[in-house]
């Protein structure tokens, strides 16, 4: 079993010896990596669906991991118990939908000691949502696979909500700029791109709504200019 360059960048953020959740396993690719790797000593694997969560099953037998790994129907971290797993992976879902799991049982989402979010669209909100609800970002890192670059947060509950000096830190986060990231200038061409397309479809358009889009494209496209 070969993980695609998303997933190894996910699993090389979990730390030796610790207890993990992988929260919509899928074919459980994850925690069957780290097991047979021996990074860590014990999974859970948990799908809100009985197909991937079968899928996964079939891969722990078929690596002779049952020993080793516990699965469980059921939608996010509600199926945890706190004090069960030590980090928690919640990878390939959107930013909005993270963020309501983690929501949905806070015993859980403030006990742990890491929580490694792979979000697939939404990155902003899921950032905003985590600065201002006690949650303290520990690390971001990028990973290219095929044309698209994705973001990968690493968090923990502090219970101290987090400041940031402009709404473009929700964008792009700090660690990313701090760490000086290898795909970060990739990463901010191609938000610029964005903001340049959406611009070029407005040429010729006018109207409140329009004209204020139009603004706020550019007024990120400078402060985006600026992170680089």
């Amino acid at each position: 079993m070969k993980l695609t360059d998303r997933l190894l960048k996910i699993a090389s953020l979990v730390s030796e010896g610790k207890r993990v959740a992988d929260i919509g396993t899928d074919h459980g690719y994850i925690p069957v990596y780290l097991l047979n790797k021996g990074t860590v000593p014990f999974a859970i694997l948990a799908d809100v669906n009985k197909g991937p969560l079968e899928n996964a099953r079939k891969e722990v037998r078929h690596n002779k991991l049952s020993d080793k790994t516990d699965l469980r129907l059921g939608s996010g971290i509600e199926v945890l118990n706190k004090g069960e797993v030590d980090e928690v992976i919640i990878a390939g879902m959107g930013g909005i939908l993270i963020s309501e799991l983690l929501e949905a049982k806070k015993e859980v989402s403030h006990s742990v000691e890491k929580l490694i979010l792979q979000p697939m669209q939404a990155q902003e909100e899921l950032r905003k949502y985590l600065l201002n609800n006690g949650y303290e970002i520990l690390d971001e890192v990028l990973v290219k696979e095929d044309f698209r670059v994705y973001e990968i947060i690493v968090a923990k509950y502090t219970g101290k909500n987090t400041v940031v000096e402009d709404e473009i830190y929700y964008e792009v986060g700090t660690k990313l700029i701090e760490n000086n990231d290898l795909l970060l200038k990739e990463f901010i061409d191609k938000k610029i791109y964005k903001y340049n397309s959406v611009i070029e479809k407005l040429e010729g358009k006018s109207g409140d709504a329009i004209d204020k889009k139009r603004n706020e494209s550019k007024t990120r496209i400078e402060k985006l200019k600026k992170l680089i």
